[in-house]
């Protein structure tokens, strides 16, 4: 909205000052203040309200050191962190580009489901909370608009280049030219499609449509748009429930994602703008830039949640949180056509999910032929495994803090490793 009202002064008035609304970095920059400012100041407030409402979640008995000293503590704490990210995405951010329109209805439709769940296991003290059919409706639906949306909007595009060598009579039919500053002619276009990159592969592109091999090429291109929406519905289901599993130790998920955050906004801003694009050799996304914005505010209210669910924790994200920034990070990383690189940049998320499914997996196996259930973890998700093996929460957050900056730079990093 302020984007707007600056960007009119500017034009119309020329006020001064207000051209610097124009640029990307200096609106990121707002949106991490004020997000920072919303989480610290208003959460306090927050926190108060639902302590005064008695908004706790039941404590399940595990066994673990310390979980009795986490009664009484709030949950619902995400809407902190929802609060944090609209606000500034909502007062600085374009609000016509369909990036954000995206992320804003991602945000509140997640935060809705994680809500429900939240006041289930509450106030109707039903620890089960939303049934999980619902819950993966609501995912699914969710992965639907953001996939249909990706697929058909007309604005959701890549910019392809062309030497004057690699041109053909079709390509100048519908390229723009341009002219270097070193005299050489290239030809740009705008063009639909629904390739991602690869990590560590020389050609580091791959198509969705070939993943309909039994058709021909014509028929695959037509159809491509299923393949692509099952993808992202598997992504969307896959990294929300990641971190939901995360969010199990005071500081753990909302540190992580803060990191993950940080990534994927460097990333945006270079795939959003055309000279680092062009030198790092990746796709040009137009209009992708503007996500940077909102990734300014989800780092800061992630940071700024932590000034209260630092062990020991204040206040819990519930799911309300952890079900929307798992699903943010999915949904920003498919609009920048990364996704396949979350393996390595979201492998805290991966790594507690895989726990719990080899577990599970294990046991059930090995019940049924031994008559007798065997574990290969302490307990899962990862996270309680080493609870259970005497580590102290602030020390296992800290380092898997440090190992998910380590795979932020590896994630990087192989913009130059293929």
């Amino acid at each position: 909205m302020l984007y707007y009202l600056f960007n009119y002064l500017h034009s119309h008035f020329n006020v001064p000052g207000t051209g610097a609304f124009q640029y990307i970095t200096f609106r990121a920059g707002l949106a991490i203040i004020l997000s920072l400012t919303i989480s610290l100041v208003y959460g306090k407030s927050l926190i108060h309200i639902l302590r005064k409402r008695q908004a706790s979640e039941t404590i399940r008995q595990l066994g673990l050191e310390g979980e009795n000293t986490k009664r009484g503590t709030p949950t619902m704490g995400g809407l902190i962190i929802l609060g944090a990210i609209l606000i500034p995405t909502l007062l600085f951010a374009k609000l016509s580009n369909i990036y954000i329109v995206l992320m804003l209805i991602t945000t509140i439709w997640l935060g809705l489901i994680g809500f429900l769940d939240d006041y289930i296991k509450t106030y109707r003290k039903n620890k089960e909370g939303l049934a999980g059919r619902f819950k993966i409706v609501g995912q699914i639906g969710i992965g639907i608009i953001v996939g249909a949306t990706l697929y058909f909007h007309p604005s959701v595009v890549i910019r392809e280049t062309y030497s004057e060598k690699e041109v053909t009579e079709e390509i100048k039919a519908n390229s723009t030219v341009r002219q270097l500053e070193n005299g050489k002619t290239i030809y740009v276009q705008d063009v639909k499609s629904t390739i991602t990159t690869v990590p560590f592969v020389k050609s580091h592109e791959f198509d969705y449509a070939k993943l309909l091999f039994f058709f021909n090429d014509t028929k695959a291109q037509k159809y491509a748009w299923i393949a692509f929406i099952i993808v992202v519905i598997f992504i969307v289901t896959a990294v929300s429930n990641g971190a939901n599993l995360t969010d199990g130790i005071d500081g753990l998920a909302a540190g992580s994602s803060a990191i993950i955050g940080a990534t994927l906004a460097l990333l945006a801003f270079l795939s959003g703008n055309i000279i680092f694009a062009d030198y790092l050799n990746i796709m040009y996304l137009p209009n992708q830039g503007e996500l940077t914005i909102f990734l300014a505010s989800f780092v800061g209210a992630c940071i700024g949640f932590l000034w209260y669910n630092s062990f020991p924790a204040q206040v819990f994200m519930g799911d309300t949180g952890s079900l929307s920034i798992g699903g943010i990070i999915a949904v920003i990383a498919i609009m920048l056509r990364k996704e396949l690189l979350i393996p390595i940049l979201c492998g805290i998320f991966l790594v507690e999910n895989l726990s719990v499914v080899l577990q599970v997996s294990y046991f059930k196996y090995t019940k049924k032929r031994f008559g007798e259930g065997r574990r290969i973890f302490l307990m899962s998700p990862l996270h309680h495994h080493f609870q259970k093996k005497g580590y102290a929460e602030p020390k296992i957050v800290t380092r898997f803090w440090i190992v998910g900056i380590m795979l932020a730079i590896l994630t990087i990093i192989t913009f130059k490793l293929r």
